[in-house]
């Protein structure tokens, strides 16, 4: 078992291997794992884990925008996670390769990271000024008939863009714009749906490639059975841009 030792960076949302992770950072616990990257050599990666915060658990006050200066927030780097931190997170994350860690004159900070390798959460380690987890690095097995389950994925996948941009609108991804290796296409498509942590978090976790491939057949089959008869499409402007995770 190959186990690494990384910094940890909880979200309320899944992060996916391929995929891009912008962040705004202010709290103090990150803005210290932060300043911790940026000593990293330029030759190196500057790795972080992010793992999904279980239903039921908030994060202390990070969402975007300033905080509220008047509040009182519990501080440490496990605060809003309850005395076993561990507990708080699902147990499989994905680790981020931040190719941009930009300090602003505030001390805030404007990160972009790229989604790597999954990884299951062994520990937490909650000592020093920000979360660091011993983690499991998790391989990618193909499955059973990986290839043709894509294909059927990419097929329902523009039938399900169509309907969820208007059914009078010109799908916006045509199939150059899409790849066709089994796990980016299981990846890509995971990312991209309108589904809940939960669910998202379901299909990060799949035991392969096959398998998290029919669990998207099946939801872009019933998500779009469900947009096709909604009166209005409210969504429709999440198929006009990336995807963000953050």
């Amino acid at each position: 078992m190959t186990t690494v030792r990384l910094p940890l960076f909880p979200l309320n949302s899944v992060l996916f291997p391929g995929l891009v992770l912008p962040l705004n950072v202010f709290e103090e616990r990150y803005r210290a794992m932060m300043r911790t990257l940026l000593k990293t050599p330029e030759d190196e990666p500057r790795r972080f884990a992010v793992v999904a915060i279980r239903d039921g658990h908030e994060v202390a006050p990070s969402a975007p925008g300033m905080p509220d200066p008047t509040a009182q927030p519990e501080r440490g780097p496990a605060a809003g996670f309850g005395p076993d931190p561990a507990r708080a997170f699902h147990q499989v994350g994905c680790v981020a390769d931040a190719a941009t860690v930009r300090e602003r004159a505030d001390g805030t900070f404007e990160v972009l990271a790229t989604g790597t390798t999954r990884v299951r959460l062994l520990s937490v380690d909650a000592s020093g000024p920000f979360l660091v987890a011993e983690l499991e690095e998790l391989t990618e097995e193909p499955g059973d008939e990986a290839g043709a389950l894509a294909e059927g994925v990419l097929r329902s996948f523009r039938q399900y863009q169509k309907r969820l941009a208007g059914a009078r609108e010109r799908s916006l991804s045509t199939g150059a714009d899409l790849p066709d290796e089994p796990s980016v296409v299981s990846y890509l498509v995971a990312a991209a749906m309108v589904l809940d942590t939960p669910t998202k978090q379901r299909l990060l976790q799949a035991p392969d490639t096959s398998s998290r491939l029919r669990d998207e057949l099946k939801l872009l089959r019933s998500e779009t059975s469900i947009i096709r008869s909604l009166p209005s499409l409210p969504s429709s402007d999440l198929t006009r841009g990336p995807t963000s995770l953050n």
